[in-house]
């Protein structure tokens, strides 16, 4: 996908398995600051990034996971109106993500970019390392504030508070202790479980990895079977960060990442409980099968070098989901 190396960038596809062990380890995000209601600094990084309507933009990948929870969170808080987006293409060429400004899909209506790498190389002229998505930009400023996903949906999360309608807390004061927990598991099982099985160059890192997949799935459906959502009674974080890589197991994971001991449809309260989250208001919009399929089996040297995509499988998430019980029961 390549890579930047102090402000250029270079085609050639980095290596994203360490060479002795076969082990992905994948590179912390570059950008940490955090936009917050009066400017004032988040957990890291600087201040001066204060929630402001129109000042903000988000650059995502409709096949991105780690992208997808910025937009799903963007809109259950009803933040359209307050921070644009631009979508990349589909597939990612030598050029990395990219955009497409003769289509009103997949253009970037704010400054007409072509590739990602460009506007990261306008953040720091000497910007060295991956250029990833969600990438979120501050306009006034004309730089990134941050790059970090888990980092990003927070800020949308309550940031934007008084310029935005009211919506739900998906961060409540008093499950911030078991979303943080829950969050733990599922990220390093789940969420980079399935990369590092996915990307791992060693037949003993790829088990590993695929293993610590099936074992953290197997959590979660037992936890799903005592309860509604993954910290409880009410939707969170928790279960915005996990239904992007859950809805995408299927049809790119078990295939492309080879992380087929099982399917998610054959965990029942799983599949139950990621169908209604998809039913969810706002949510089957952000859900395209295709594109994600077209995203993983993109070109790439190492992975599909022919850069074919399957058929299959065929899935409808607009099933009942049966999670109503979980509810009366409560």
């Amino acid at each position: 996908m390549g890579i930047m190396v102090d402000g250029v960038w270079h085609t050639d596809e980095a290596p994203l398995a360490d060479d002795k062990t076969g082990r992905f380890i994948r590179k912390e995000s570059a950008f940490r600051n955090w936009v917050t209601a009066d400017g004032s600094p988040g957990p890291s990084g600087e201040g001066g990034f204060k929630a402001e309507p129109g000042r903000y933009h988000l650059y995502i990948s409709i096949s991105c996971p780690w992208a997808h929870r910025t937009r799903l969170v963007r809109a259950i808080k009803r933040l359209e109106d307050l921070v644009g987006i631009s979508i990349a293409t589909p597939r990612r060429t030598d050029q990395g993500w990219t955009y497409d400004n003769s289509t009103e899909a997949y253009g970037d209506p704010l400054y007409g970019i072509e590739a990602l790498h460009t506007l990261y190389s306008r953040a720091d002229p000497d910007y060295s390392g991956r250029v990833t998505v969600p990438t979120l930009w501050d306009t006034q400023r004309e730089t990134i504030v941050n790059n970090e996903s888990s980092e990003i949906i927070r800020m949308f999360n309550d940031a934007f508070a008084a310029h935005a309608p009211a919506s739900p807390d998906l961060y409540p004061a008093d499950l911030r202790d078991e979303i943080e927990r829950v969050n733990e598991r599922t990220y390093e099982g789940l969420n980079n479980g399935v990369y590092r099985a996915g990307f791992a160059t060693a037949q003993d890192a790829y088990e590993e990895a695929a293993r610590q997949v099936f074992e953290t799935l197997d959590w979660m459906e037992d936890r799903l079977s005592k309860q509604r959502y993954l910290a409880g009674d009410r939707l969170t974080l928790a279960d915005w960060r996990a239904f992007p890589t859950l809805v995408r197991f299927d049809c790119a994971y078990v295939g492309a990442f080879k992380c087929n001991l099982r399917r998610l449809i054959d965990y029942p309260n799983l599949w139950g409980y990621t169908r209604e989250l998809y039913q969810m208001p706002g949510v089957a919009e952000t859900v395209d099968t295709d594109i994600f399929k077209r995203g993983y089996y993109s070109i790439s040297q190492i992975r599909n070098p022919t850069g074919i995509v399957p058929l299959g499988p065929e899935l409808d998430f607009t099933g009942p989901h049966g999670r109503d019980r979980l509810a009366a029961a409560a």
